[in-house]
This record gives C-alpha cells, structure tokens and sequence, in this order.
C-alpha cells in the first residue's frame, strides 16, 4: 500500500503520543516523555496552536509523524524548527520519512521561511546519512543548550 502524509487531526494524537514515546525509549530516555493526548489536543489544536503535525499512513494506520513549529531568527527572519521527524522501527526504509520531510519542506516554503531546522543525536548515523542524502547539513560544531524545568527554578532562584 502507498504511504500518504496530511496534516494530522485532534483524533490523532493519541496515536502521535504513541510515535513520541517509541521515540523517547529508541533515544534511551523513555521517563523524560511527560505528554499526555491532553497536551498535545490543547497545545496543537486550542486556542494557541503551538506546533503544526504531518502524520503518514499506511493502509490507514499512522506510522510516522513530523511535528514543527515556528521559530525567528535574528540573522534570517521567520525559520521552522522541526521537533521531530518519527517512523516507527518496523517501517523505516520505506518511504515514510522522505514523505514527511517533504510535507515539511513544502510547509515551510508556503510559509517563507529562510531556514527548516532540527536537531539529530551525534550516536544516530542512521538519521544523520538520511538527512545528509536529502541535502541537509549537519553543524557538529554547535553544542545544544537546554534549561530544563528543575534548571529553569534554579536559576530563577538565583537572579
């Protein structure tokens, strides 16, 4: 059967959550996922919608997801941050990623944006070959810096 991308619907997040936390147990951090599909009904489809959702499916079943948002850059303007790019383990090799990433590019060339980036883990070459094959450059020399919730209290605690 063909795989198909659209934009995803209220009805599917639970399915998304499901993606989001086989992706948080192949990246070694499955208790760090804390969404619930309440999160991301409120967080996608509420009053302010804070991320735009592909979904790809097979035979009517989601497989993969690609989830974005928008960001600004001072040196360019209006960018898209893709948060995660997902095909689940059984179906990667079969088309379902490049459908996503396409869907993604698409979007974010009627938006007008100047940039589509993301984040890859340096361990996951299999992720890195894909994206470089598609024309993305990796930038190994940046360094990614979080504050998480206990590090954003802590610092508050501190000014």
């Amino acid at each position: 059967m063909k795989i198909v991308v659209r934009k995803a619907e209220k009805e599917d997040m639970g399915a998304v959550l499901e993606l989001i936390n086989e992706l948080a147990h192949f990246e070694k951090e499955a208790a760090a996922a804390e969404l619930t599909v309440a999160d991301l009904v409120r967080d996608g489809y509420g009053v302010e919608k804070l991320f735009h959702c592909f979904v790809a499916t097979k035979e009517k079943h989601i497989i993969g997801l690609a989830l974005v948002y928008p960001r600004y850059s001072t040196w360019k303007g209006a960018v898209l941050h893709l948060e995660d790019l997902i095909v689940t383990k059984k179906l990667r090799g079969t088309g379902a990623g490049t459908a996503l990433l396409n869907a993604v590019v698409r979007y974010g060339s009627e938006l007008g944006v100047k940039r589509i980036s993301w984040d890859v883990l340096d361990w996951n070459e299999d992720a890195i070959k894909f994206y470089e094959s598609k024309g993305a450059k990796v930038m190994r020399d940046w360094d990614l810096v979080q504050l998480n919730s206990e590090g954003i209290t802590k610092y508050l605690e501190n000014i």
